[in-house]
């Protein structure tokens, strides 16, 4: 296993051992992430780093930023990240992160869209519509800037994987993400899933899209709280956040591992969802407390089903 670096990022080693991932699945694959400088973007980066990808870092946080480039490189090797400052909502600032990807590295074979600002996480009635706004701006805008600067190349290649990190449909007590937050991250998985069917077949094209539901993903225990109570979230007298087969929340390093295991099998996922725990069954993980996972039996949903969704919410005039 490998020896924890020094550093003031909250993070611990990347283990793929009796995971079925070796340190080498990855090589040669350029992996781009945005928001990946803290918790589930950051354990993006790192496994796929130490899957043998180089990768490249994306967010607003310089300091967090460099410090992750540096612990990359010295996790693994040399060169293989590169941190670039971005905003995605900014079209300048997509279209620099791609520049200094393909600079350094001369390709993007991986595409994962995971910025979001959790803090825009209120309630419909009393949120401001700037909030509203900027969560359609980082999900909606950000992925959709992102998809036109890279996808196009994969698709000339005809090799890429184009992942983004979506959540539940609507806020349900007592699940964490409010109305603001869903709603941005519904208008984004729309645009993903509809780029699934404009790239077409996986076996033509060898792109593959799909959603992933990191759910549960967290370094620091909280509690499941509505977003009326955000201000108990992280006290002492909160109730624990704890998550099926996790003594707590998962860390992100286990997501990591997750996301290269969804890679390793994109071909598989395309035009399609999973979430975080699904893809663990899948893999076999060993979870910490078996015992306590849950696994759902849950069908592929058709394309006709997918396109119809949001008129299935509910029984309508049926009894």
């Amino acid at each position: 296993m490998t020896a924890k670096i020094d550093t003031f990022l909250d993070i611990e080693p990347i283990d793929f051992a009796n995971t079925g991932i070796s340190e080498g699945s990855l090589k040669g694959e350029v992996a781009v992430v945005t928001g990946s400088t803290s918790n589930v973007g950051l354990g993006f980066v790192r496994a796929i780093a130490k899957a043998g990808g180089k990768v490249v870092v994306s967010g607003n946080n310089e300091k967090a930023g460099a410090e992750i480039e540096r612990v990359i490189d010295a996790e693994n090797a040399p060169g293989t990240a590169l941190f670039v400052k971005c905003d995605v909502t900014k079209e300048s600032d997509v279209k620099n992160l791609a520049k200094k990807a393909i600079e350094k590295f001369g390709k993007v074979d991986i595409l994962i869209n995971n910025a979001m600002n959790l803090a825009l996480n209120g309630p419909v009635l009393r949120s401001p519509v700037s909030d509203l706004e900027q969560s359609f701006a980082i999900s909606g805008r950000g992925v959709m800037l992102a998809v036109k600067e890279f996808v196009p190349a994969m698709l000339e290649r005809k090799h890429g994987v184009v992942m983004y990190s979506t959540t539940q449909f609507h806020y349900h007590p007592p699940m964490i993400g409010g109305a603001m937050y869903t709603a941005g991250k519904a208008a984004a998985t729309s645009l993903t899933m509809s780029l699934a069917n404009e790239v077409g077949p996986y076996e033509k094209s060898g792109v593959s899209v799909f959603c992933m539901a990191p759910a549960g993903i967290l370094r620091e225990p909280r509690a499941v709280v509505s977003p009326d109570d955000r201000d108990l979230s992280l006290s002492g007298d909160a109730p624990r956040f704890g998550m099926p087969g996790f003594d707590g929340p998962i860390p992100p390093e286990t997501g990591g591992i997750a996301m290269v295991y969804c890679i390793l099998n994109a071909g598989k996922l395309h035009g399609s969802g999973i979430s975080l725990s699904d893809a663990l069954f899948a893999m076999e993980y060993p979870f910490p407390k078996p015992e306590t996972a849950q696994k759902r039996n849950l069908r592929r949903l058709t394309d006709n089903e997918l396109t119809l969704l949001f008129l299935s919410m509910g029984p309508g005039f049926e009894e």
